[in-house]
């Protein structure tokens, strides 16, 4: 069978685009081992990840988003806001557009950028200096001044594979804390690689990084290796309410592969 898909990329995380809105039939194509070829940069198309754009009697689409190995993942907010860029420009444009994801109801505003609502946080945990918490995925951060030299990929596999989370696995981020800003460096699990952006590892890091600096800013503004990212949210007792991802998205490409 031949796919139509599209090729995006948010400030560098990339994803394959697959919409069952007009081509139902995909949704029930999308096994384990076909996501796990397309998403192949060799013999593939080449992604961070696979969506599904889906239909929904009650939300204007459903997002199925896949990791890089073919399995289901959590939410992804680059993702997320590719995909919607793409339902704006193709399929219907509205001021806001409401999409479900398997961690609940999104918001998301086109413009020149594209804007995600992301879900409560309720509370963060700590460990030693480190924090964890769930921004729809979960995610462990980690503060250093350095972190160009880090081996993100060996460290962060160790920590994604030590006991606490080997069974399900967690997104872990090297942040460093700037004047104004904050640069990050993600490892992904599913990916089980570096990747150029996160976005709810993006979240997870401004969110922490307001609890480092023991301040509670609107916004915090982040450098990723591939692009910058902006994340506002209002605290609220122990954990983190109305919490938006902003940043840009871009269609690369399109094409037909088959499967």
């Amino acid at each position: 069978m031949t796919l139509k898909f599209i090729k995006y990329q948010g400030t560098g995380n990339d994803f394959v685009i697959l919409d069952a809105i007009k081509q139902p039939e995909y949704a029930s194509l999308m096994k384990q081992q076909v996501v796990r070829h397309l998403c192949d940069r060799r013999f593939g198309i080449g992604a961070d990840g696979l969506i599904v754009l889906a239909p929904h009697d009650q939300y204007d689409f459903r997002m199925i988003y896949y990791n890089a190995d073919g399995r289901v993942s959590t939410m992804c907010g680059n993702g997320g806001r590719c995909v919607l860029h793409y339902y704006y420009h193709n399929i219907r444009a509205s001021e806001e557009i409401l999409f479900l994801a398997i961690d609940g109801p999104h918001t998301g505003i086109v413009g020149n950028e594209v804007q995600l609502k992301m879900n409560d946080v309720p509370c963060v945990d700590k460990n030693g200096a480190d924090y964890i918490l769930d921004t729809g995925s979960p995610h462990y951060v980690q503060f250093a001044e350095k972190i160009n030299d880090i081996d993100v990929n060996a460290l962060g596999r160790m920590i994604r594979h030590s006991p606490p989370f080997k069974a399900d696995g967690i997104n872990v981020n090297f942040v460093r804390l700037n004047d104004k800003s904050i640069s990050v460096r993600t490892y992904e699990r599913g990916v089980e690689n570096e990747t150029l952006s996160c976005g709810t590892g993006v979240v997870a890091s401004a969110i922490a990084s307001s609890l480092k600096r023991d301040v509670r800013p609107r916004v915090v503004l982040v450098d990723t290796p591939g692009g910058s990212l902006e994340v506002s949210f209002t605290p609220e007792g122990d954990g983190f309410t109305d919490i938006w991802l902003k940043g840009p998205a871009k269609e690369v490409f399109r094409g037909k592969i088959d499967i």
